[in-house]
């Protein structure tokens, strides 16, 4: 109703967890899932007496991350201490950066349904360690697991230059795909490896100022980032129209009701009392290195992108959705190369290797069918040695079991028939026990041809070659004209 009215203005702060072996500031173990509280040290824990030392890797991964996205990265960068208590940060404060940060000044650039592109300003990227984590057990009490403290983070921060709920949506899809590419981050926002905070406010269009925001936490997925802002930006707007004042607070997304809940008045930057941290000295990252990381670089989305069009011209949805994620490029690229129909490999991975993974919810590392075995799945159909319901079929089976398609074709005895001898038999039976649909066929009831065609089909239980039928069918029936008009 008011959305020609106001305008959206959203800032992100995302978290990506690093996939380093140890944490940020100490040699413990970053592995996901161990026993609560059995993965910590005195160093992580913050103990009187004890120093922490810096893990090259998060600054090299920093550093990636930074080129990636246009930042400019500095030479000399400081980490600060972070204030806050919390039940789940022992130390009573977090090693985290802020006036220098690692990387800043980037951008970020996301296609819009029009196909406008917009770029998406990050102010900064900078490293920090992550807390503990509370659970929260109502049959219990609130339970503290602080596995997680000392794990390294990359703190993504924009400038507030999102105005939807979509456009935020798109910017977070990008940010996830990079950190996959660059394999700093596994990108998995169910166990918390990236986490998306937002920053919201609206006002007037036209308008210069900014109004109150709010900041939403706790969304876990990409599609709850949309859901929880529509709200928020709604909330916010039926405040305003109804004449109310905006409240600066924290709220947390709750998923399962669909609205957001007050947690906490909002933060400033004050309020967190930074200080330089005196336990560690500056970042100083010489030129030859960053020179060196960006040589290393990967190949990213966008590069991917043009060459799958380029090199295998497939079409820009295509080649799209396939290099969505390295490790679903990395399969189309294997399956290539044991085939030369590259747009078959591209319509059986985005149509029947998808739904099977969206079925079972498993990644494409979890598939038990390898790039070769579809590959050949694919060549069979080629060589018309197996027909499309059948290679849907055997696909089904063989991505339960991982076994070869040749071997389960030939234990179930699927191979296609195409004996032009036999089918003409076949085809000969059906059409001496069909004389009146031959002769509805003959008065101008074409549609009859698929009738004939099926009942080859049913005779050969599915495994006549259909493209042989068709040209042998054809040719009988014309044979059988011919006769009939003397």
């Amino acid at each position: 109703m008011f959305a020609d009215k106001y305008e959206a203005v959203i800032g992100l702060e995302i978290h990506a967890q690093l996939l380093t072996n140890s944490k940020a500031f100490c040699g413990c173990s970053t592995k996901f899932g161990l026993p609560p509280n059995s993965n910590v040290c005195p160093i992580c824990l913050g103990m009187p007496g004890t120093l922490p030392v810096l893990n090259k890797k998060v600054v090299e991964f920093a550093i990636k991350l930074g080129l990636a996205t246009h930042c400019k990265i500095r030479t000399y960068s400081i980490f600060a201490r972070k204030n806050y208590f919390y039940p789940d940060l022992p130390k009573g404060y977090q090693i985290s950066q802020y006036e220098e940060p690692i990387c800043y000044d980037g951008y970020v650039e996301i296609e819009l349904k029009n196909g406008e592109k917009k770029k998406i300003r990050l102010r900064r990227i900078h490293m920090e360690e992550d807390a503990g984590k509370s659970i929260h057990d109502q049959d219990v009490d609130t339970l503290i697991d602080i596995n997680r403290c000392g794990v390294p983070l990359l703190e993504i921060v924009t400038e507030p230059d999102i105005n939807t709920p979509q456009e935020a949506a798109l910017y977070l899809t990008k940010i996830r795909q990079l950190v996959q590419y660059l394999d700093i981050c596994d990108g998995n926002m169910e166990e918390g490896s990236l986490r998306c905070d937002a920053n919201v406010s609206v006002r007037l269009k036209g308008e210069k100022k900014l109004g109150t925001k709010t900041e939403v936490k706790n969304m876990n997925s990409i599609k709850n980032v949309e859901k929880a802002l529509e709200y928020e930006i709604n909330r916010q707007i039926q405040i305003l129209e109804s004449g109310g004042t905006i409240v600066q607070e924290t709220l947390l997304w709750d998923a399962g009701a669909g609205v957001v809940r007050p947690m906490r008045s909002k933060e400033e930057a004050h309020d967190y009392r930074y200080f330089p941290e005196p336990d560690l000295v500056p970042v100083v990252v010489p030129e030859e290195w960053i020179n060196e990381i960006k040589k290393s670089l990967p190949e990213l989305p966008e590069e991917k992108r043009d060459r799958f069009m380029k090199q295998y011209k497939l079409p820009k949805y295509d080649a799209e959705v396939l290099t969505s994620s390295k490790a679903l490029a990395d399969y189309y690229e294997q399956c290539v190369k044991y085939t030369d129909d590259y747009k078959s490999v591209s319509n059986w991975i985005m149509v029947e290797v998808l739904k099977i993974l969206n079925e079972r919810q498993i990644d494409i590392a979890d598939f038990k069918v390898k790039p070769e075995h579809l590959a050949r799945l694919i060549n069979l159909v080629n060589e018309g040695k197996i027909n499309q319901t059948t290679a849907k079929m055997v696909l089904e089976e063989i991505s339960e079991t991982g076994e070869e398609p040749d071997s389960l074709i030939e234990r179930k005895g699927l191979l296609q028939i195409s004996d032009e001898s036999f089918i003409e038999e076949v085809v000969v039976k059906v059409l001496e026990g069909n004389k009146e649909n031959i002769e509805r066929y003959f008065a101008g009831k074409d549609k009859l041809f698929g009738y004939f065609v099926g009942e080859v089909m049913k005779l050969t239980k599915g495994k006549a070659n259909p493209k042989i039928v068709n040209e042998v069918l054809r040719r009988k029936l014309e044979e059988m004209r011919v006769k009939v008009n003397g």
